[in-house]
């Protein structure tokens, strides 16, 4: 038999029997099965997975205009949210800002040809640099906040035309209605952060992070009194009684937390369960170059994991996460490998799993603790469900995610879709003295 003839015979035959794969035989059913899904939701048809394992929520919460004297203002720059409960959240906002309707497109003919704004489905408005103050990035002066915000050049930016300082703390339920107005303690901050309450807090104090003032607010739940102050209150400085622009906050099982001190710092800060100081650790490093373990620069993000009690910060100028013993001992680290990234926190959930956004990619990321990515999502555009510039997440007890995007000046609620991986899904806080 000619080598021709064994070679068609050789074919005809695998047709006939199947296809060898992988050292074995796969017979014609299973050659042609449909590849595997890498769909949130394992055979979903026609998915784009664009929220991810999660169908938002929309006309959560309610907008701005719909309270009294609100019809012509709307949220500013969204930096926090907190759940407690489904049915009580809390969003932490940058002021208001004019309601206005996106603009029609136009061809911006003075900068260069066929230059058109806004470009269809781009957000249009940056929400951030819109609302006061100025000097919210890294190694910038608060004190220059309102001056930078205003501008340097006429038409200067008026508060309570261009802006106004009003609503940083709003509480809503689970249909987005606004529940309480925390308005008596607006005057009391400059550029609210995050919020919080701790999970080993059984009386439920309500945790602000102010990085201008240089200080972190505790609040009775019901938002009557405050309680506590940690730092000095505009006097910025890197001890036992003071911060440089704290970002984030992260408990330990007894009480114990850690700040991320923060934009103009470059240290962790650790306190006991009643607020006083323990140590400190971090150096400061060479912005976006640096690669020696401790040296940081922006700690913007603090997580632990309870079980192992290791702190995950967020050295953020230096695209890397640095992972110390609950004593500040540096372990290890993982970089990101995205130039530049920008995350915006770390959190570690009761799945034991690291959730983080980045701003210039658009994405949540979901790690495990050794850096492998698990899964990752998220679109920029300006319609329910895409991304931009999330500053602030938070789950409650039924699995529903929260997001505070400062950016797009909004806040979203996402709902688990049915049928979705879990392993896709962003792990549920993590409870001890509460639920």
């Amino acid at each position: 038999m000619s080598k021709n003839v064994t070679i068609v015979l050789a074919l005809g035959v695998g047709v006939a029997l199947g296809v060898a794969v992988g050292g074995r035989l796969m017979n014609p059913a299973e050659a042609q099965a449909p590849p595997t899904s890498f769909s949130a939701v394992p055979g979903a048809i026609g998915a784009q997975d664009i929220s991810g394992p999660y169908d938002v929520q929309q006309g959560w919460p309610k907008n701005l205009t719909t309270l009294p004297g609100h019809d012509k203002w709307t949220y500013g720059g969204a930096r926090g949210i907190f759940a407690e409960s489904p049915n009580r959240v809390f969003l932490l906002g940058g002021g208001e800002l004019p309601a206005m309707p996106r603009p029609q497109a136009r061809l911006l003919t003075d900068v260069g040809p066929n230059v058109q704004f806004p470009i269809a489905g781009f957000p249009w408005r940056n929400a951030n640099t819109a609302s006061p103050p100025g000097a919210g990035g890294s190694r910038q002066d608060p004190a220059q906040g309102m001056n930078l915000w205003r501008g340097a050049r006429a038409p200067f930016r008026e508060l309570g035309v261009d802006a106004r300082w009003h609503h940083s703390i709003i509480v809503v339920d689970a249909q987005g209605n606004f529940i309480e107005d925390w308005t008596q303690w607006d005057n009391k901050f400059k550029r609210p952060h995050a919020v919080y309450i701790s999970p080993y807090d059984a009386q439920k104090h309500v945790w602000i992070v102010d990085d201008h003032t240089h200080a972190i607010y505790k609040f009775t739940n019901d938002g009557k009194q405050l309680v506590q102050t940690i730092g000095t209150p505009d006097v910025p400085g890197a001890d036992g009684t003071h911060f440089n622009r704290p970002t984030f906050m992260a408990w330990l099982p007894d009480g114990t937390f850690y700040v991320a001190d923060g934009y103009n710092g470059t240290r962790v800060a650790k306190f006991d369960a009643n607020g006083k100081f323990l140590l400190d650790f971090g150096k400061p490093g060479d912005p976006g170059k640096e690669t020696r373990p401790e040296y940081m620069n922006n700690v913007h993000g603090v997580a632990v994991d309870v079980e192992t009690r290791r702190v995950f910060v967020n050295d953020r100028d230096n695209n890397r996460i640095q992972i110390f013993d609950e004593n500040g001992k540096y372990l290890s680290e993982w970089k990101i490998n995205v130039r530049t990234s920008r995350l915006h926190f770390v959190q570690i959930g009761d799945d034991r799993k690291l959730v983080t956004f980045d701003r210039n990619t658009h994405k949540m990321l979901k790690y495990d603790l050794e850096g492998r990515l698990i899964y990752a999502w998220g679109t920029l555009g300006d319609f329910p469900g895409t991304l931009w510039g999330v500053h602030g997440m938070s789950t409650d007890q039924e699995g529903n995610f929260y997001v505070a995007e400062v950016d797009a000046g909004r806040f979203q609620k996402f709902r688990p879709r049915a049928g979705a991986n879990p392993a896709t899904l962003i792990g549920k806080p993590v409870y001890s003295a509460w639920r």
